[in-house]
């Protein structure tokens, strides 16, 4: 596939899965499109913000349901290392049903809302919530839907921000792909202490990245997606844990749950969840650009091939000298985990579609009955307090 062309469209269209492989391989173009928007927003976005993350008494609270949940727990600790304010990830499917938990009338909060519609019913409510029961509350809604509920009920508050992300990023297709990666650097880049010519610098080099992973993983990907794996185990640590925790939920999501998918740590793997390996099981530990991560990480390689139980042991990371991985990149020392995530990510969303079309079902919409949706149905919110 050259850099700068989509794969076969028509190929997918007649797969039912045309928009979700132009929305994963266009991903690299819109995170260079979205340092042009960063760089746009950046004096309104700082004056909104000010000195609220150099207050070590204030909070924030990064939040979203599903995928915009793991886009949460990705940023969070990241740009908590960096700055006085507190800073934690806590999904809205969490802050509506124990609000007492999270939430403290007298604790400065800014909320920073991940969605891609904007209309799902506990993106909204959420904000409700921290409004009626924070004093001092303010929201940054991080979206792709200029359209949707969010936006337009932030529209002319002085208490909320709206950070629109690239058009095309608002997915058509059922699974969260581009959407996630824009909104995950958008958040990154937004919150990140370093000078801003740095943040935009990071965003053009991982679009680079970006397109040599589709160019060079795209085969191989596709090869590994035709093998009958019965199930598969992420494995990532620090921000790459969420990684794995979205790259399982979407071949879940694109196989309508016949590909069981699972996700842990590499530590954490050996307290119990080993027990599932067989001979069907696909294993892809997510690895880390830290060194300490790494030498656990291959530990935990070492043994599960030398053991043979797992039908396939894969990594996915940076190239290290040294070392051999079976998916990677040689990428900047500069970049954390959590700005590498998306080129992971794509490794995960690519082998999701491919293994959907392999199983015969349609991509871009892989309910046709719709038991699960696009923007989540079904939810009563109840009252609080």
């Amino acid at each position: 596939m050259d850099a700068n062309t989509l794969p076969d469209l028509s190929a997918w269209q007649r797969l039912g899965g045309s928009d979700t492989a132009a929305e994963i391989a266009q991903q690299p173009a819109l995170w260079d499109e979205l340092a042009g928007l960063l760089e746009a927003a950046r004096a309104p976005l700082e004056s909104f913000l000010g000195d609220w993350l150099r207050k070590p008494g204030n909070r924030v609270v990064f939040t979203g349901a599903g995928s915009s949940g793991f886009i949460a727990e990705m940023a969070a600790d990241a740009i908590n290392a960096q700055w006085p304010a507190e800073i934690r990830a806590i999904h809205t499917t969490s802050l509506l049903t124990h609000p007492a938990l999270y939430l403290q009338r007298d604790r400065p909060t800014l909320l920073v809302s991940f969605a891609r519609s904007g209309s799902s019913p506990e993106s909204v409510a959420v904000v409700d919530l921290v409004r009626d029961s924070v004093t001092e509350a303010r929201f940054l809604d991080i979206t792709c839907n200029p359209d949707g509920e969010l936006a337009r009920r932030g529209q002319g508050r002085a208490d909320t921000y709206t950070l629109l992300m690239p058009a095309a990023s608002c997915d058509r297709a059922f699974a969260m792909t581009s959407s996630l990666t824009c909104m995950l650097l958008a958040a990154l880049a937004a919150f990140d202490e370093a000078p801003w010519p740095q943040r935009l610098e990071r965003l053009h080099a991982l679009a680079a990245l970006g397109r040599k992973s589709a160019n060079e993983w795209e085969a191989a990907v596709a090869e590994l997606a035709r093998q009958p794996h019965s199930r598969v185990i992420y494995l990532g640590s620090g921000p790459l844990e969420a990684a794995a925790r979205e790259a399982s939920l979407k071949l879940l999501e694109l196989t309508a749950g016949r590909i069981p998918a699972l996700a842990n740590t590499p530590l954490g793997f050996r307290h119990g969840p080993k027990s599932l390996l067989d001979g069907e099981t696909l294993v892809v530990v997510l690895r880390s650009a830290q060194p300490l991560a790494r030498r656990y990480e291959q530990d935990l390689l070492d043994e599960l091939r030398r053991d043979g139980v797992a039908g396939r042991v894969l990594s996915v990371g940076p190239q290290v000298a040294g070392e051999t991985d079976d998916f990677a990149l040689a990428v900047s020392t500069e970049l954390p985990d959590a700005w590498l995530a998306p080129l992971w990510l794509g490794f995960a969303q690519r082998y999701a579609l491919h293994r959907s079309a392999a199983l015969g079902f349609t991509p871009d919409n892989p309910f046709p009955d719709g038991t699960v949706n696009r923007v989540v149905q079904g939810v009563t919110i109840h009252r609080h307090g």
